[in-house]
């Protein structure tokens, strides 16, 4: 069966990235969202659970997801750049400016780059009680 014709909305994607301190996860949609082209995480790529949050387990899940990305025939990315957020670490990790780095190395034209951290609005309380957490 014939393949459609791409049209430009089908060549401009949405690669959402979330970045903790403990794992990177690259993310690839269309622009609607409604359908993934590529989903890769860090701790594929490493065989250490240390590693998984590290710029390298980033780069390498982010070329893997470029890879497949290129193969479904997308040419240019907005990026949502996302930390864990509420009442975690608002800052991504590490794996950030690695992951974006890689995949305009692998050819992509990178718009536009916002952080969609989610922001509590006097949400729940920290976990650690009123002394903090004791060590």
């Amino acid at each position: 069966m014939a393949e459609k014709p791409k049209t430009p909305a089908d060549r401009l994607g949405i690669a959402h990235i979330y970045s903790s301190f403990n794992n990177t996860m690259v993310h690839i949609t269309v622009l609607t969202r409604s359908d993934t082209k590529s989903r890769r995480a860090g701790g594929q790529h490493v065989k250490a659970d240390r590693l998984q949050g590290t710029p390298y387990a980033a780069m390498q899940a982010a070329a893997a997801a470029a890879k497949t990305a290129k193969e479904k025939g997308m040419t240019s990315l907005h990026s949502l750049v996302r930390a864990p957020g509420g009442h975690g670490a608002r800052s991504p990790g590490p794996g950030v400016q690695a992951g974006i780095r890689m995949l305009a190395r692998h050819g992509f034209r990178i718009g536009r780059i916002e952080d969609v951290t989610p922001v509590p609005h006097d949400g729940t309380r920290r976990p650690g009680g009123r002394r903090g957490r004791r060590v």
